[in-house]
């Protein structure tokens, strides 16, 4: 197969993978509490990455696994937790939406924290998507949901995923993707353990009808959405190069938009308009 034509198939499928994670998380809890389904998400992609774990725990340096775990904290731990709390009480396609804000905060922490070289463009496509996302949230909360504010643990998550992004580029850097993603996975599937396992997961099985639907979506999101999904971008990365991978980012709040349509989700023009505000801030940080 030509590799062109690969890339471009493994990028649209990170787009559906990725993208379709925020109906995945609310299919999760209609039977499980958020901590269940970031609980259930972490230990699945942990387990089906263990075989890269093994592999890549003895090359690693011992004072480099700190480091990696504190990676895996802000890139997969605490997002996940903060996703599944803001989706008990916003929809799945906002979700998706303010996810897109996460290079212009991986922008924003290289700038403040390790004084990263920076341009003019760059600082103006920060300002944007700030104001698209105030926006976002202006244009929800005049619609139906009330809860629009829960938004704001999205936003939580996209500044952990953008200091996690200025934290591997400048201390991490001599590392592959998969190195890092299997051995901060299997650490996030051992702290979420006890969090599952000290809950109520049993008893939540037991007393729903849609408990089977919402376990499976929950390790799909686990095994799809984080462990395939990672490797798929580390592949990508290699294949087709960083700048190439990057532009998944354009397309999940296209297929979160898509699959919160298919469920019944409103989603107005106000909302479509602030996130092409966005997506133009991000574009202006991210282009060469």
């Amino acid at each position: 197969m030509d590799q062109r034509l690969l890339n471009w198939g493994i990028f649209l499928l990170l787009c559906l993978t990725w993208g379709s994670s925020f109906i995945l998380m609310k299919l999760g809890l209609l039977s499980f509490s958020p901590y269940q389904v970031a609980s259930l998400r972490l230990i699945s992609a942990g387990i089906v990455l263990l075989p890269f774990f093994f592999k890549f725990i003895r090359q690693t340096p011992g004072n480099k696994i700190p480091v990696i775990i504190l990676s895996g904290l802000l890139g997969n731990g605490i997002p996940a937790y903060l996703f599944c709390i803001a989706e008990t009480r916003i929809d799945s396609s906002l979700a998706g939406m303010l996810n897109s804000f996460t290079p212009v905060f991986a922008l924003l922490f290289s700038l403040l924290l390790f004084r990263a070289p920076v341009q003019r463009r760059q600082l103006t496509g920060l300002a944007i998507g700030f104001i698209g996302v105030i926006c976002l949230f202006l244009a929800k909360g005049v619609d139906t949901n009330q809860y629009w504010y829960y938004g704001l643990f999205i936003v939580g998550a996209t500044a952990c995923y953008g200091l996690n992004i200025a934290l591997v580029h400048h201390y991490l850097k001599g590392y592959s993707t998969l190195q890092l993603v299997s051995i901060s996975l299997f650490f996030m599937a051992l702290f979420s353990a006890p969090v599952l396992i000290f809950s109520d997961f049993t008893q939540a099985i037991a007393r729903s009808d849609n408990a089977w639907v919402s376990l499976g979506a929950s390790m799909v999101l686990g095994v799809m959405g984080t462990g395939v999904a990672s490797l798929l971008f580390y592949q990508l990365i290699r294949s087709a190069g960083a700048m190439f991978a990057s532009m998944v980012t354009y397309g999940l709040p296209v297929v979160a938009i898509g699959w919160g349509l298919l469920a019944g989700e409103h989603v107005n023009g106000w909302q479509v308009l602030c996130l092409a505000g966005i997506m133009g801030g991000v574009y202006l940080v991210s282009r060469k």
